[in-house]
């Protein structure tokens, strides 16, 4: 079972979702048979309503599922009422990124192309507290809550069931100065040091490179359980879009293959990254 709150309201979702689609009925038909809106069913179907464990008692009843599923899923519906440990922190973390976070904490795969920046994972201290303090209005104890936890998610690249994690940034991303250049330095060693670990890859994507799929950053999550779909997540200023289905985890899996085969070797991208660090160092 998925470890995290944010992945267990997932899974309940979708097999709630999945009972009501093989009973051949539609949101506003279960409804009414349970005396409910169809809203509410739809609402437990997409995450965005909490279920009740009476809740689940009440749809088993009418789908007639087993006994073992309807204690399964009252189980999922009681463990995605807790709390993970990047909820503690507050307007620090956005409720649209706590969501990214529970997710990422289950991923056994992670596919992220960043076109301006550093990947969040890569991430030094100094650079991350620059990033918030120069692009976010937020109070001086919202911006600690949001470095710590940042700096918190990075335990995962060294955890005994870390993800298998490719990176793949834009040059411009290493050679735009956040801060000043002896943060950069310290920031680019960062970075050399995460891509030797043995589950990251990294793939510096050349000025040179020619045209590729004009996408913006995006990730791309994948899950050790089949009935846990991947996902696409992107993010703005002020919120973030989850793309689910088929159809859409294919075509940003053939824009990140593309981009994969226009960017340099991991070899030679550290080679880049370590003649931009000397650079630096003048």
């Amino acid at each position: 079972m998925a470890g995290s709150p944010t992945a267990r309201r997932r899974r309940l979702s979708i097999e709630l979702k999945k009972l009501r689609e093989n009973s051949g009925h539609t949101c506003a038909q279960v409804g009414e048979a349970l005396d409910w809106s169809g809203s509410k069913v739809n609402r437990m179907e997409t995450g965005s309503g909490r279920v009740q464990p009476s809740d689940i008692d009440a749809l088993c009843r009418f789908y007639g599922t087993t006994d073992e599923l309807r204690e399964f899923l009252k189980s999922l519906a009681r463990q995605a009422k807790t709390r993970g440990w990047w909820q503690v922190h507050g307007a620090g973390v956005p409720e649209w990124f706590n969501i990214y976070i529970g997710l990422e904490q289950d991923a056994s795969t992670l596919r992220q192309y960043q076109c301006e920046l550093v990947p969040g994972l890569m991430q030094i201290e100094a650079y991350a507290r620059e990033l918030h303090t120069t692009g976010a209005h937020m109070s001086a104890e919202d911006i600690d809550r949001a470095v710590r936890v940042r700096m918190e998610r990075q335990s995962m690249l060294t955890g005994p069931d870390a993800p298998d994690i490719w990176f793949i940034v834009n040059e411009g991303a290493v050679r735009n100065v956040v801060g000043d250049p002896a943060l950069m330095r310290e920031q680019l060693e960062r970075v050399i040091h995460t891509a030797e670990l043995p589950t990251v890859t990294l793939q510096v994507l050349p000025f040179d490179s020619g045209t590729c799929p004009a996408t913006g950053s995006f990730t791309m999550l994948g899950f050790p359980a089949p009935e846990d779909p991947d996902l696409v997540y992107r993010d703005g200023i002020t919120d973030a879009v989850y793309l689910e289905g088929e159809h859409h985890v294919r075509e940003y899996t053939r824009a990140f293959d593309g981009l994969r085969a226009a960017a340099l070797s991991p070899q030679r991208s550290s080679q880049l990254i370590k003649s931009v660090l000397k650079e630096y160092a003048r």
